[in-house]
């Protein structure tokens, strides 16, 4: 396979088995915390650090594993590399952290981590299931990414960044003028809204792929 296939594809991956807008995972934390880049940077770091090592350690475990315990023993990995995250968190960036809240915690019930942990991880060897977690972790944070730069953008109209560590401003740039931006999208509402209308650009382009799929197989016929 080429390096352009390999991009393609990783490119298309990351899209269509976008955990957010593409399965619909995770949802309650994307439309609560991306007021911000901040925030969401934040926080796709954390569950991508914990969706990658406990897809390491759920496979590693998963022969030795008995059925009928094998999803507590896998929120209890969850749970320890989360409350280790929190921790650290709390340590260096506890401004990040006092933003995100409860929502730190509560990536132990994330959809996504349990469901690849149990709908992959579990099966595969710990290569392909650190790759998946890897993967996974990515595009929850672009996902977390494009939320937040529509809301903060819309709902501010200004686009900034700052040092999770210092909490010093990096940049802060005003987009739209004062007096025009649409403090709804700062809002519940706004973040309805802004997922809606993603994760509708999303199913498009999936069904755009399905539909030359079928007519390259019509073709070949």
């Amino acid at each position: 396979m080429s390096e352009t296939t390999r991009k393609e594809n990783f490119f298309t991956r990351l899209l269509t088995d976008n955990p957010v807008f593409g399965l619909y995972l995770g949802i309650c934390s994307t439309l609560a915390i991306t007021t911000n880049i901040n925030n969401a940077i934040g926080m796709g770091v954390a569950v991508t650090v914990v969706l990658t090592l406990s897809n390491i350690l759920v496979s590693a475990v998963r022969d030795i594993t008995p059925d009928d315990i094998h999803i507590p023993v896998y929120i209890v990995i969850i749970a320890t590399l989360v409350t280790i995250v929190g921790m650290l968190m709390q340590a260096y960036t506890p401004s990040l952290y006092s933003a995100l809240g409860a929502f730190i915690d509560l990536i132990v019930v994330n959809c996504i981590i349990l469901g690849r942990a149990e709908a992959f991880a579990s099966m595969n060897p710990i290569g392909p299931s650190a790759k998946d977690g890897l993967l996974m972790g990515i595009s929850y944070t672009v996902s977390l990414i494009a939320m937040s730069l529509v809301r903060q953008i819309l709902g501010t109209g200004i686009l900034s960044f700052s040092n999770p560590f210092t909490n010093q401003e990096i940049f802060a740039l005003r987009l739209i003028p004062k007096g025009f931006e649409i403090p709804m999208f700062s809002s519940q509402v706004g973040a309805f809204l802004t997922f809606a209308c993603l994760a509708a650009a999303i199913a498009a382009y999936k069904n755009s792929l399905a539909a030359k799929e079928k007519a390259k197989t019509k073709g070949a016929k």
